[in-house]
């Protein structure tokens, strides 16, 4: 696999998990009973935004280890993934 072809299949990767992240450890206005007149009381607290994206990219870092020993090591791909739905006769 070429750098610029990992690091592109990581970048997605990240992006990706991102979102599975980001809602832990999230505690809400109302929950902490700080609510801010004028805001939303489902607003977080403390969104830890910096610790996030660093568990992040060690989440992204072994999803995309995994994606990397299976595709040089075994030679899966995409093309060995069986079809959900066959094809009629």
């Amino acid at each position: 696999m070429e750098f610029f072809t990992g690091f592109a299949i990581y970048f997605v990767i990240w992006w990706v998990t991102l979102f599975i992240v980001l809602p832990y450890g999230n505690r809400s206005q109302l929950e902490d009973g700080k609510v801010v007149q004028g805001t939303d009381p489902g607003a977080p607290t403390r969104s830890k935004i910096g610790q996030k994206l660093l568990w992040n990219s060690v989440v992204a870092g072994v999803v995309f280890a995994i994606y990397w020993f299976g595709s040089d090591y075994f030679g899966w791909d995409f093309s060995n993934i069986p079809e959900i739905i066959p094809e009629k006769p």
